[in-house]
């Protein structure tokens, strides 16, 4: 998976960068030190992934991410922020623009590491517990619920299911536990709600799901 970073610290970013080449699979192709930068670079690179600092000079992550997630590298790139702080002001703003989630800077590697390759397929890195305490309220901001939801009608019976259950903020390993079925067998439905509902993360999907009235239809 190709990479880039953008942060202003430059011993942070080094750090990072070699953290994640430790893994044969993760090649960072970029290092810049502002947002518009990332923009930039981003746009040109068209990494799989763009590993965003919140606070940077020239322009913020938060702008950055609104900019590479409305323009040409947004069919190519996710991105996800660093940040300090997980606050409601940063989730929200950066999940209207459609990142796939967060990663706190005091995290340990092999924890950064697994949260890039959930990123790369297609999961959400935010903590369950900030889906579950943001999403129904955020979504509500996003726009008025509407009576029939856009491509509920394409779903199985057992997709709305799990698609009710990524609202409440589950993981896989707990959507699997309360429908007994495998991780692989959840992954499968995931994929198939993403596809059918032109959604591009399970955190879209539970923003999809709380505006539509569907989180609590369990």
């Amino acid at each position: 998976m190709r990479i880039l970073l953008a942060d202003d610290h430059a011993m942070f970013r080094s750090g990072l960068r070699a953290v994640l080449e430790t893994q044969p699979d993760l090649d960072c192709v970029a290092e810049v030190a502002d947002g518009r930068a990332a923009v930039a670079e981003t746009e040109r690179l068209r990494p799989d992934l763009a590993i965003l600092d919140v606070r940077m000079p020239v322009r913020d992550g938060l702008a950055a991410a609104e900019a590479i997630l409305s323009g040409p590298a947004a069919a190519t790139t996710r991105v996800l922020m660093l940040t300090t702080y997980d606050t409601d002001e940063y989730v929200h703003r950066a999940l209207a623009a459609g990142a796939s989630g967060f990663l706190l800077k005091s995290l340990p590697p092999e924890e950064v590491v697994s949260a890039v390759r959930v990123a790369a397929r297609g999961d959400a890195v935010v903590d369950p517990s900030v889906t579950r305490r943001l999403a129904s309220r955020f979504a509500a901001a996003l726009a008025p619920a509407v009576r029939e939801a856009p491509g509920l009608d394409r779903l199985t019976a057992r997709e709305r299911e799990v698609l009710v259950l990524l609202a409440a903020g589950c993981t896989n390993a707990e959507i699997g536990a309360r429908l007994f079925v495998g991780d692989e067998t959840v992954k499968t439905h995931v994929s198939r709600i993403l596809a059918k509902l032109g959604l591009r993360d399970r955190i879209q999907a539970a923003l999809y799901a709380h505006r539509h009235g569907l989180s609590t239809d369990r």
